[in-house]
C-alpha cells in the first residue's frame, strides 16, 4: 500500500508508506497553497516538493499530512487537528513516537505551536521559507493593499473572529518570537524575487537573540532540498 486517505473532523488527511519504513515519521505541514483530498495531497501534485516527498520515502520515512481547514494561517483548531492526527498516527502505524516536522510557509506557525504543546513527541523541525511570526507578515503585507485586504478576510476566516477581534489578537502577540528549547530546528530559506534578498534582516529581527542560523539558497539548488531534509533529520535520530 503506497498512501492511506482518512477523514478527522471532515478534514482529510494522508499518509505515505515507503518501501522500506525504518520507523521513523514526518509530518508535512504546508503553507497556503496545501491540500489534502482523498488519495492526493499538494505536495505529490507539485513537482518540487514530490522529488522531496519521493527522497524522503527512499529513505524509509512514513510521511503523513492534513488538510488542516485550508488556509488556517495557524489557528488553533487547526494545531489542535495536527497534535490529533499525530496521535492517530502514533496509534495505528508502527512508528517511533518522536517524529519530525517539516513545514513551508504558513505551516510554520502550526510547527512552532507543536512545539510547545508536544514537545516530548518531537525529534527535531524543519522550516522552508516559514512565516514565523503573522504579527510581522501582516505589518509586511501593508505595503500592498490588495493582498493586505485578501489575508485580513482569510485570518478573520481561520480566526473565526471579527476585525475588531483579529487586531486584538494580532496586538498581543510578541516579537521576537520565543522558540521551544531543547528542539533542533533548521530554517532554509529559497531566494526569488527581491522580498527574499531583505529575508537575512527579517529573520534576526523575528528570531531575537535565537542561535538559530537560516540557509539560505539559490533557486537552481531546490532539487537538493530532499538530501538536505535527509541530512538534518538523520542527524538527529541517533537517540531514540
Amino acid at each position: 500500500m503506497e498512501s492511506r486517505s482518512f477523514q478527522m473532523d471532515t478534514q482529510w488527511n494522508i499518509i505515505y508508506y515507503p518501501e522500506k519504513p525504518t520507523g521513523f515519521g514526518v509530518l508535512v505541514i504546508g503553507d497556503e497553497r496545501h491540500f489534502v483530498e482523498e488519495g492526493k495531497c499538494f505536495w505529490t501534485q507539485n513537482e518540487g516538493k514530490l522529488v522531496i516527498i519521493d527522497e524522503l520515502k527512499e529513505m524509509g520515512y512514513t510521511i503523513f499530512s492534513s488538510n488542516l481547514y485550508g488556509r488556517n494561517w495557524g489557528s488553533a483548531r487547526a494545531a489542535d487537528l495536527a497534535q490529533r492526527l499525530y496521535h492517530q498516527v502514533i496509534r495505528s502505524e508502527i512508528l517511533n513516537h518522536k517524529i519530525h516536522i517539516l513545514a513551508e510557509g504558513m505551516g510554520a506557525l502550526i510547527a512552532i505551536q507543536l512545539m510547545k504543546k508536544m514537545k516530548e513527541n518531537i525529534r527535531s523541525v524543519l522550516l522552508l521559507n516559514p512565516i514565523l511570526s503573522l504579527k510581522y507578515h501582516l505589518e509586511q503585507e501593508k505595503e500592498h493593499k490588495f493582498f493586505y485586504k485578501k489575508l485580513t478576510r482569510e485570518l478573520m476566516d481561520a480566526y473565526q473572529l471579527d476585525e475588531i477581534g483579529l487586531n486584538n489578537l494580532i496586538s498581543k502577540m510578541e516579537v521576537p518570537i520565543q522558540l521551544e528549547d531543547g528542539i533542533p530546528v533548521h530554517i532554509i530559506h529559497v531566494l526569488s524575487g527581491a522580498r527574499s534578498y531583505n529575508q537575512s534582516k527579517q529573520y534576526q529581527q523575528i528570531l531575537g537573540s535565537s542561535p538559530i542560523n537560516p540557509t539560505f539558497l539559490l533557486p537552481e539548488k531546490k532539487l537538493q532540498l530532499g538530501k538536505i531534509c535527509y541530512k538534518f533529520f538523520k542527524s538527529h535520530e541517533s537517540v531514540l
